[in-house]
């Protein structure tokens, strides 16, 4: 089949936007343009922004391309001008100088003002008092503990809507990024740190989280579900894991950091200092040349009591 000049300009044109929506994942539901937190709205705010302020160079630019091309193209009964002596013009210097650096100052501003306003360790305002949870990325896991019910959750993420939530975030393996995307950016998971993150849900419903850093063969399976219910939804859910699920030991942790993918688990309790002591995991053993189940033994011994 013969195609036509129209249906081969046709396809020329459409196909890089085919490709652009499938390397940019825009097929699928567009989670990062459907924010359902407070610092995911500032964060789309940011992004749209900086998409207008880039298209005022970037869509003229295009423009001229086409332009430039089809008019100076090789055929006969063209109208281009021919100008060979031509070398220098103020105005057109001005214009593709000025502007982008009229740009680029103005997305500094709304970068500098946004990198403040978005801290991540930044407590979010709210008249609720925000929830702990502390997040463990594991090859290929996520680990989620909640030092204030005393409960823990291996790829599920209970939280109430409305509710600050306050991540702190480290890892049992090599780094990863703990990113839930309709609820804000991404925050790094490292061996040895515990970083803070703020986040909120404004809204109930189920979202998607992952891990958004390459950790290996399983990487793909790093995601997990996240669900932001009512407070009694959520006080039942935490009443339900107390009694029904087992209990997290060191053994049983152990255990569950070796490279494997899981399903969702939850558990009933969790060593006390569980975080803390994998945070300092690597930094324990080496300073008082013990294997890691003794270093833990050992800060558990020197913990303060009420700690």
């Amino acid at each position: 089949m013969k195609w036509s000049k129209a249906s081969k300009r046709l396809t020329s044109v459409l196909m890089p936007i085919l490709l652009l929506l499938l390397a940019t994942g825009c097929t699928e539901q567009m989670v990062v343009l459907n924010p359902k937190g407070p610092i995911a709205d500032q964060q789309l705010d940011l992004i749209i922004i900086s998409l207008v302020l880039c298209s005022i160079v970037i869509i003229p630019v295009l423009i001229l391309t086409a332009v430039i091309v089809w008019r100076y193209r090789d055929k006969k009964g063209r109208k281009a001008a021919y100008t060979p002596h031509w070398e220098h013009s103020t105005k057109l210097e001005a214009i593709w100088w000025g502007v982008p650096i009229v740009v680029i100052l103005i997305l500094a501003v709304f970068t500098v003002k946004g990198t403040y306003a978005l801290e991540p360790s930044k407590p979010l305002e709210s008249e609720q008092q925000a929830l702990t949870v502390q997040v463990t990325s594991l090859n290929w896991k996520w680990l989620f503990q909640y030092p204030e019910q005393g409960i823990a959750s291996v790829n599920e993420l209970k939280v109430p809507a409305g509710v600050p939530i306050r991540f702190e975030i480290t890892a049992d393996s090599p780094m990863n990024s703990f990113w839930i995307p309709q609820l804000g950016g991404q925050m790094y998971a490292m061996s040895g740190m515990a970083m803070t993150l703020y986040l909120q849900a404004d809204e109930q419903g189920k979202y998607w989280g992952s891990g958004a850093n390459f950790t290996g063969t399983h990487f793909a399976d790093m995601y997990f579900d996240v669900e932001a219910t009512s407070q009694e939804e959520f006080d039942e859910w935490v009443n339900g894991v107390k009694k029904s699920s087992p209990v997290l030991t060191l053994e049983g942790y152990k255990q569950l950091v070796e490279p494997a993918t899981s399903q969702v688990k939850t558990y009933s309790s969790f060593p006390e200092g569980l975080f803390e002591m994998t945070v300092t995991k690597y930094a324990s053993s080496h300073n008082h040349g013990l294997s890691w189940e003794e270093a833990q033994k050992f800060e558990l011994a020197e913990r303060p009591a009420g700690d």
